[in-house]
Parts: C-alpha cells; structure tokens; sequence
C-alpha cells in the first residue's frame, strides 16, 4: 500500500480530511525548504505538494509565478527539487509528497531518469499540470514502473464523459479545480461545487482533494464538506516570501497551518 493510499485509509477511518500545503521547492531560499516541509508536518500538514520551479507556469497565479522565478534565481533545478525531498525522506519516511510542476523540465531530464529518480528521492505522486491523460501514455508507464501516482486536474467545465476518463486514468488522489481560472484567484465558485463531487463519485472512490483559491479557514471549512482533501497554496507561498530564515518560516506556518488543519478536523 502507498504512503498516499495508507494516509487516506487513516483519516478516513477517523472521519478526517487531508490538508495539502502547497510550497514551492526552493522559495524563499533553497535552505529553508526541508525545514518548511518538516514544520508543515508538524503543525498539522498530512501530504505535501511540493512545486518544481518553472519558468512558465501558466496555471499558476502571480504568486507562485513570484516564487518559482525567486527559486530559479537561487539556482533551483530539478535535480535539486529530488535532492530536497531525499533530504527530507531521511527523518520523515511517512508523509506523502506530491510533486506539481510542468512537463518541460521533465522532458529535458529525460522521462525514465527523472521518474527512476524521482522513486529513489521518495517522491509519492506527480501532478503535471501541462500533460492531460491523452499525452500521458509513455510517463503513466514508468510511473507504473516505479509505483508512483499521476495526479490529474478535474476542472469546473470538465463534463461527465471526461471526468470518467480522467479518473480512469487517475491514483492516489484526483484534484479538483474549484475555480475558474488561475491558482490564487480570490473568488472561490461553491456554487456548483457539490454537485460536481457528487458526479465523481458516482464514478470512482478515487479520494478527492478540492484547490485553487482555498486561502482561509473560512474557504477551508466550506470545501472540507465536499472533499477528502484540501489544497491551500497562494495564501501560505505569500507568507513564506515575508520571512528571512527559518525561524520565520517555523512561526508563519505555525500561525497560519496550525489553526486550518484543527477547523477542519474538530
């Protein structure tokens, strides 16, 4: 059984949900970023979304676009993005980590290298926002290969023919799009929202993690009654800009993850 998959049996024996912190690999300084995911652990974070700085993040608001371009300028690449979740595999062998990014950079690495790599660093699940199922064939291959999850996106225009060859397609979790439009947008569109988890789980048991535009606890508790997971990234990678090591990094998660992860698992 897979950390992701034992994660979602746990929580879901406890009637609880899944908090998914997003942070980009490398903001704001490569050196803090173990110690942002140990802290995001520890204050209530139950699988980390791990960005791989990109140059053309075009689903990303200007936020993460901030984050990733700051990252790239300390000398992130992808190699180092696997390097940092080694290091953080070295004390924490149960945390699932996802890694969300682009298909470029992969591609440059070469496919089977990076996801050989990628198994070895102890990476739990790719979510590649550029490479829809139809063009995923040869990467969900050696994903197989290697036991990893590819995460695919169900979007608010995504029919109900799709959405079943998406989730056909899908392990580990599938992540629901809340909103049209970019990661950090401040309207979040409830309207409508239930009505499309119910049209996914009336075709899979596949665990469902709702994102883009989750900010606050108010927007947490809202999506926490549809999904089984929560996705909150803008909000926390705007923080993390603000601090200059990593006792700042320690006191902006604490303040800001710790009261989201008890709202919504009282």
């Amino acid at each position: 059984m897979s950390r992701l998959e034992k994660t979602f049996k746990k929580l879901n024996k406890k009637n609880k949900k899944a908090l998914i912190p997003f942070i980009t690999a490398g903001h704001p300084h490569p050196l803090l970023t173990v110690p942002a995911m140990h802290s995001l652990v520890k204050n209530g974070a139950n699988i980390i979304e791990l960005g791989m700085p990109f140059s053309d993040p075009m689903a990303d608001g200007l936020i993460i676009q901030e984050s990733s371009e700051k990252a790239i300028n300390h000398g992130m690449t992808l190699s180092v993005v696997l390097n940092i979740v080694s290091e953080f595999r070295e004390t924490d062998k149960t945390t699932p980590i996802v890694l969300m990014g682009y298909l470029n950079p992969i591609e440059n690495f070469g496919y089977e290298e990076f996801v050989k790599t990628a198994a070895s660093s102890g990476v739990d699940a790719l979510l590649i926002v550029d490479c829809p199922p139809e063009e995923s064939e040869k990467l969900l291959i050696l994903l197989k290969k290697y036991e990893i999850n590819q995460i695919f996106l169900i979007a608010p225009t995504t029919d109900k023919k799709r959405q079943m060859f998406i989730l056909s397609q899908s392990s580990g979790f599938v992540y629901c799009v809340a909103l049209k439009g970019v990661t950090g947008a401040n309207d979040l569109e409830f309207e409508g929202l239930e009505k499309r988890i119910n049209s996914i789980r009336s075709i899979s048991d596949i665990p469902i993690a709702i994102g883009f535009g989750v900010k606050d606890i108010s927007s947490a508790l809202e999506v926490a009654k549809y999904g089984d997971a929560i996705v909150i990234g803008s909000a926390l990678v705007s923080l993390l800009d603000k601090c200059q090591d990593q006792k700042d990094i320690e006191q902006a998660i604490k303040k800001f993850i710790k009261p989201i992860a008890s709202a919504i698992n009282k």
